[in-house]
């Protein structure tokens, strides 16, 4: 009767063990909080046509990425985004401009007229930083319908958390990004390039 209750009790003792090995938790996924949707004009002045960004290939990965010190970076394993970041970035940024230029007409690029003008992004940061601060950079290029580059200049925010943890920091870069929507907007309105 013993041998049959150590059997037991081992057997039980493996099932556990097993079960504690093979439980993964599952990597939270993020999203960039969306804004309110802004309506557009009926009659609008111009159409700005906005290019997928194109990510520095550090940041072209499914975690998020956090600056640890001056020159090291770390994609987290179980912080990851829900969507592929440049499809986020795309989407954020033509809410804000559209929100920002409400006399424009702002769209994607898929079948753009003619006589639009085309918005190009280059994203070299989008990450946390060891000092608490979430950073968007890059470079922005406008260009008109028939490939000539009218303007082409950096942009750089930065935000600081709130608090600690990926969802104060998915919320400060979603902030950056908006801040770097609202710089470009401001250039393109003072360059006039709709008139």
């Amino acid at each position: 009767m013993t041998n049959w209750i150590k059997c037991l009790l081992l057997l039980t003792i493996c099932a556990l063990l097993t079960a504690c090995a093979s439980s993964v938790t599952p990597p939270a996924r993020y999203m960039l909080p969306s804004d309110p949707v802004s309506n557009t004009t009926n009659r609008p002045e111009g159409t700005l046509v906005l290019s997928s960004p194109r990510l520095a290939h550090y940041l072209d990965v499914d975690g998020i990425v956090m600056q640890l010190d001056d020159i090291t970076l770390n994609a987290a394993r179980e912080h990851q985004w829900a969507e592929g970041l440049n499809r986020q970035l795309e989407r954020r940024m033509r809410a804000n401009l559209s929100q920002a230029m409400p006399t424009l007409r702002v769209m994607r690029a898929e079948g753009e007229p003619a006589d639009a003008l085309t918005l190009r992004l280059t994203v070299d940061q989008f990450q946390g930083r060891y000092d608490g601060v979430a950073v968007a950079s890059g470079q922005w290029q406008l260009v008109n319908g028939a490939g000539e580059l009218l303007v082409m200049e950096n942009f750089y925010s930065e935000t600081p958390l709130e608090t600690d943890g990926y969802p104060a920091l998915v919320r400060a870069l979603s902030e950056s990004w908006g801040q770097a929507a609202e710089l470009i907007a401001n250039e393109i309105r003072q360059g006039h390039y709709f008139n």
